[in-house]
């Protein structure tokens, strides 16, 4: 009965539904009390750690340090940058109170009129004022610079639709903010985040990228360039999956952040920001996963291989388990992650299936038959394929298994991608296509206004116009006027 309770919606039959199911049934995060936020549960969170763990030893490794700063930022700060206020307005938190009291009839509180805030707060939607009105207080001199700071964070952002991980009123996430010298340096500062958050989705996730830079309809308010990179999920939507922002001299000159060069002249600083967040969960989980649960790249898996017992009586439980506890003291020895699930209060089956819905790579089952042999079933989550082997040496085996699980699930999400990438050339067969899914590579002449009304009229959006494209001189697919090459466009999350 157990079993029947963890089923979930079949993808192809409703992918919405089965997304929100395996969130919720495999344990990675609900619904909370706040409205449009949500609880990380402790296994999401635990693949969440091991995402933030290899992320945030990259950023130490290319020289970035990490500092925090707060989550409230005075209402005048977010104004002082045009655009950068005109892009955040419609989803800032604003407080206005600092006190309650209890209410008149006695029954709860209200907030006291009486502790109303000289000036209204904003709860961090991003950080780029309230870190830029404080770098003013660290530069002085090109010997300040350059600043490579990255904080770990929550952000507040009043979004109206909702859904676990893609898109909650507050997320977890980490921003880059990095201050220059030379507009030289800050540009080779936010390709290189660019590739660091490439590197990751590729290597780690198992993800499969497209990194290109965004129209200015889609570009970061207050940015001069967002660069991005752009990944596709199994229902053929895209998902942004991180951005590397080059901000100029806006937010230097916002906050009055000056420096003098070597040639001893006052100059505006060069900034740079990049942030990726736990929406990187739902590209995961969009990314590789099944009718029978989640597929984790064995990276990120907080449990790479999982051990089930298959027992009749103690003594044959005792004999199981000193084999076993060897296995699992080499195990962890080689840095392999390793569950010993010798639990009484559930059957072997159930167990099966809660560890195929969790996703873990590879799952041993040892029973009496094994013992007298010298074998052990193995099963591996990403083919749902199993054998039974030698338990000799199986050490070897299991780290071999984990390596060509993590290439296999990359290729299969490569293999997606490619399959779902087409060339179009006229307008009306774009219409046809996007109604696919996938990424669709198309002339565009380069206005805003062409771009509208491509959303408007087919909910497609330019992803990004990738960075290894090939220069083709071609027709826009809708105005016919001239295009230096092809973007990627695709409904997207």
């Amino acid at each position: 009965m157990a079993i029947e309770l963890k089923e979930l919606t079949a993808s192809e039959e409703n992918y919405s539904q089965w997304y929100n199911d395996l969130v919720v049934k495999a344990d990675l995060a609900e619904n909370s009390a706040v409205r449009g936020c949500m609880v990380i549960k402790p296994y999401g969170y635990a693949i969440w750690e091991k995402m933030q763990a290899q992320l945030d030893k990259m950023f130490k490794d290319t020289g970035h340090v990490n500092a925090y700063f707060p989550l409230f930022i005075p209402k005048s700060y977010l104004s002082r940058e045009a655009d950068h206020v005109e892009g955040f307005a419609k989803e800032c938190a604003v407080v206005t109170h600092y006190r309650l009291k209890n209410s008149p009839d006695g029954k709860g509180v209200v907030v006291d009129p009486a502790a109303k805030l000289e000036e209204e707060l904003i709860v961090r939607p991003t950080s780029e004022t309230i870190i830029w009105s404080t770098y003013k207080n660290w530069i002085q001199s090109y010997r300040d610079l350059p600043i490579l700071v990255n904080q770990w964070a929550n952000v507040v952002r009043w979004e109206m639709r909702t859904r676990l991980f893609l898109r909650t009123a507050e997320f977890l996430w980490q921003e880059g903010h990095t201050a220059h010298a030379t507009q030289e340096e800050a540009m080779e500062e936010a390709v290189r985040m660019l590739n660091v958050y490439s590197d990751f989705a590729e290597d780690y996730m198992a993800v499969p990228v497209v990194k290109g830079i965004k129209s200015a309809n889609e570009r970061f308010a207050g940015a001069l360039e967002t660069f991005c990179i752009e990944a596709m999920m199994q229902d053929g939507k895209a998902l942004q999956a991180g951005t590397s922002h080059f901000l100029g001299q806006n937010f230097a000159k916002a906050f009055d952040v000056q420096f003098v060069n070597k040639e001893n002249k006052l100059e505006y600083v060069w900034a740079t920001s990049w942030g990726v967040s736990t929406r990187l969960m739902g590209a995961l989980i969009m990314a590789h996963s099944d009718n029978n649960g989640l597929v984790l790249p064995p990276k990120l898996a907080p449990i790479q291989v999982v051990i089930i017992p298959i027992y009749k009586g103690e003594e044959q439980l005792v004999s199981i388990s000193e084999k076993v506890h060897q296995l699992v003291e080499k195990l962890k020895a080689m840095n392999i992650s390793v569950k010993f699930d010798d639990s009484d209060n559930k059957k072997p089956g159930w167990k099966f299936a809660e560890y195929e819905l969790k996703g873990v790579p590879v799952r041993l089952a040892m029973g009496g038959r094994d013992l007298e042999n010298g074998t052990v079933e193995i099963f591996r989550r990403d083919k749902l394929e199993k054998q039974t082997i030698a338990f000799d040496g199986v050490e070897n085996h299991i780290v071999n298994l984990l390596d060509e699980i993590q290439a296999n699930i990359y290729q299969k999400a490569f293999d997606f991608r490619a399959s779902v990438t087409r060339n179009v050339d006229s307008y009306d067969e774009f219409k046809q296509e996007i109604e696919k899914g996938g990424f669709l590579s198309a002339h565009w002449d380069g206005t805003p206004e062409t771009e509208e009304r491509i959303k408007a009229e087919t909910k497609a959006t330019i992803r990004c116009i990738p960075l290894d494209r090939k220069e083709e001189p071609g027709k826009c697919m809708v105005t016919g006027k001239p295009s230096a090459g092809r973007v990627l466009f695709a409904k997207s999350y």
